[in-house]
C-alpha cells in the first residue's frame, strides 16, 4: 500500500485496530504481555524486507533487529544490545542473520566511492570483501559476484555474533542455535546457508574466546 499522506497512515490504523477487535476481543490484551519470542532476527533495512510476512509469524513471534546491509560490528551498542537483550532477558532460542540479493549496502560497498557518513558502516561490508577478495574476484558476472558476497557477509555476520560474550555463554551452553538465511525478492523464498556454529567454533575460539 502506498500512503498518500500521513494522516491516512491514521486512518489505516483506525481500521485495523477496529479488524484486530472483531476477530479478537482480547486481540491487544493478549499483545500487551511479556514476550517471549523464540527467534533473533537481524536483517536490512530495506523497505521491500517484511519480516512477519516473509516468515508468515504473528506480533510478538520474532525480535527483530535491522540496519543496513545487516551488519553485528563490534562497535555499534545498537546491535550489541538487540543481541544481549533477546540473548540474556528474552532467552531467544534462535539467532537468524538474514541477508537479501539485489542489496543496495552491499552493491555500494563494492564501488570505490566515497559514501560520507556511511563509510565507516560499509567498511565492515568491504572488509568481507577483502577476506573472500580472491573467490569474489574470479566471478565474471558482476550481478553472480554481488549475490556472492550477500552470501558471505552473512556468513561473516554469523561469525562476527559467535565472538559477542552473552552469545558465547549461550552456545556453550547449548540453548542457542545461530542461522544463516538469505531472502530473494524475485522469488519470494529463503534459503538456509547451513551455518555451522560448532564446526567454526572449533576453528576460531582460540581466538575470540571469552571464557576460561
Amino acid at each position: 500500500m502506498s500512503y498518500k499522506s500521513i494522516e491516512e497512515i491514521f486512518k489505516h490504523n483506525e481500521k485495523w485496530v477496529k479488524a484486530q477487535l472483531k476477530a479478537d476481543p482480547d486481540y491487544f490484551v493478549k499483545l500487551s504481555k511479556r514476550q517471549k519470542p523464540k527467534y533473533l532476527f537481524i536483517s536490512c533495512s530495506d523497505s521491500r524486507i517484511s519480516t512477519e510476512v516473509i516468515m508468515d509469524a504473528e506480533p510478538g513471534d520474532v525480535f527483530i533487529h535491522r540496519n543496513v546491509a545487516n551488519l553485528v560490528p563490534s562497535n555499534d551498542l545498537n546491535t550489541l544490545s538487540a543481541i544481549n537483550y533477546a540473548v540474556k532477558h528474552i532467552k531467544v532460542k534462535h539467532i537468524i542473520i538474514c541477508g537479501h540479493y539485489n542489496c543496495g549496502g552491499i552493491k555500494t560497498a563494492m564501488t570505490t566511492s566515497d559514501e560520507g557518513i556511511l563509510n565507516p558502516w560499509l567498511r565492515d561490508v568491504r572488509d568481507v570483501y577483502r577476506i573472500h577478495k580472491q573467490e569474489l574476484n574470479s566471478i565474471k558476472s558482476l550481478s553472480k559476484k554481488y549475490d556472492r558476497l550477500v552470501e558471505l557477509n552473512v556468513w561473516e555476520q554469523c561469525i562476527n555474533t559467535m565472538k559477542t560474550r552473552d552469545v558465547q555463554k549461550a552456545l556453550a551452553e547449548k540453548r542457542i542455535q545461530i542461522h544463516g538465511w538469505v531472502f530473494n525478492m524475485k522469488t519470494g523464498r529463503l534459503t538456509d546457508l547451513n551455518f555451522k556454529a560448532e564446526r567454526l567454533a572449533r576453528e576460531i575460539m582460540d581466538i575470540y574466546n571469552l571464557f576460561e
